[in-house]
């Protein structure tokens, strides 16, 4: 009923100077793109792509640079377990005097010197040995989380690089919106001032400004927040990142047989390889506890020298040698060992359901990022489509508004479908290139060489 109480009638049509607005007002949205373009152009000339702020991420975040410093202590923990099967020297010496009080009364001194160097050689013990192999196993896994460090923070700042961009043109369609709104609204007061149009053109459109107004407010809100988690990134303020370039290509979706990657990725993901390295260390320790009932044999050799000299002044000198194998064999430790055992094979399952679990993981994130980025590419091929109908329908519905067949809620609602779908559709561009990187990421494949292929969809 709403729309029949709102009648525009014009005699002959639109006048010359409505007609002239109309095609302002298209030519305007039809400009929305460069009007994007333009709001983001005071930044291009030190905006910075992808890669670049990868280099400036990879030597200030603080979550990398953590793992990067657990990597580089693993290979010192495989050099002293290592030590423990080489020989080691030791040189012990020592200087006493002593004094001796007599019944007589009389007080005699005496003083000695003694140095000694012994050495000792592993010659077996299993418990050294498995040791080492823990130490091994335990770099396997540092380089692993190291991995998977690096690919997290190629992601993250991927994210945070095209939230800024989403931000952005979420922004700037926002006061395109605006413009387009303000523009209709001038126009529906103009038609009341003139008696060609109800107050509830007026009013619908002031409603609608508002609403654009608020939108704007938390738009450039969200942009601030993107902004500062971009900059706390990379250690940088202010960071200009590159808008797609236009017109926009997309990297084609990976083609290929799902099942193969998924396959790859459970037996080569940084996280399966980890899980891996802790499943082996947990064998490992079973030997280790095993080892507590085996004897352990080593070679040992010393040698010493001393000097002492009495009360009476007589000196002496000493000397000696010994070579020989220390055989140290348990006999009974009160089942201790056997406790320990049976504790570290409960522990190994354990590592091994958890090994099993990851694989799991790791095969239903894989498939997982191949179908959304299926998905997303095929949304983004849907909004393309989406926005070349809205535009003419908007188009459409601005002819029919001057021509007295459409009323000016029927222009505000195709001008908010349009701006919605392309807000909608820069989102869906951004989530393809994120999902590529996703997927490389789920496959643990994901390394920096990838943004070449981002950046290359960037504004130069």
């Amino acid at each position: 009923m709403a729309r029949r109480e709102v009648s525009l009638p014009r005699a002959g049509g639109a006048g010359p100077r409505d007609a002239g607005r109309g095609r302002a007002r298209g030519a305007a949205l039809r400009a929305a793109p460069l009007a994007l373009a333009l709001v983001l152009g005071a930044g291009l000339a030190r905006a910075q792509s992808l890669g670049e702020l990868y280099g400036a991420a990879h030597a200030y975040d603080a979550t990398y640079l953590s793992a990067r410093a657990q990597a580089e202590s693993a290979p010192y923990r495989v050099e002293q377990a290592r030590a423990l099967l080489r020989p080691n020297l030791a040189l012990a010496g020592s200087a006493v005097r002593s004094y001796s009080n007599p019944a007589l009364g009389e007080s005699y001194g005496s003083h000695s010197f003694n140095l000694q160097i012994s050495g000792r050689q592993p010659l077996f013990n299993r418990a050294n040995v498995a040791n080492l192999g823990q130490a091994e196993r335990s770099l396997e896994a540092s380089n692993a989380e190291l991995a998977a460090a690096e690919q997290d923070l190629i992601l993250r700042l991927s994210q945070a690089y095209f939230d800024v961009l989403a931000a952005q043109d979420t922004l700037a369609t926002t006061r395109t919106s605006m413009a387009a709104i303000s523009e209709q609204l001038a126009s529906a007061r103009r038609n009341f001032e003139v008696g060609t149009a109800t107050i509830t053109d007026t009013r619908e459109a002031q409603a609608r400004y508002d609403l654009a107004r608020a939108q704007e407010i938390a738009a450039q809100n969200d942009l601030n927040n993107r902004q500062i988690v971009l900059d706390q990134l990379v250690g940088r303020s202010n960071v200009a990142p590159r808008p797609l370039a236009a017109p926009v290509t997309l990297p084609d979706v990976p083609a290929g047989n799902i099942d193969v990657l998924a396959a790859d990725a459970a037996n080569g993901h940084p996280q399966v390889r980890r899980a891996q390295a802790a499943y082996e260390i947990a064998q490992l320790e079973t030997e280790k506890a095993r080892a507590g009932r085996l004897p352990t044999i080593d070679a040992i050799a010393s040698l010493g020298a001393g000097r002492s000299t009495v009360a009476a002044g007589q000196t002496g000198n000493n000397a000696g040698s010994s070579i020989g194998v220390q055989l140290n064999l348990p006999l009974y430790t009160g089942g201790q060992v056997q406790a320990r055992i049976a504790e570290t094979l409960a522990l190994e399952e354990r590592y091994r359901n958890d090994l099993e679990a990851v694989r799991r993981l790791v095969t239903q994130q894989t498939r997982q990022a191949y179908y959304t980025l299926g998905s997303s590419a095929a949304q983004v091929r849907a909004l393309e489509a989406a926005e070349s109908s809205s535009q003419l329908a908007l188009e459409a519905t601005q002819l029919g508004y001057r021509v007295g067949v459409r009323v000016n809620l029927d222009v505000l609602n195709a001008q908010t479908q349009l701006f919605q779908t392309r807000r909608d559709l820069a989102r869906a561009r951004y989530d393809v290139l994120l999902g590529t990187l996703r997927l490389r990421q789920a496959a643990g494949q994901l390394a920096p060489a990838d943004l070449v292929a981002v950046d290359a969809v960037l504004t130069r």
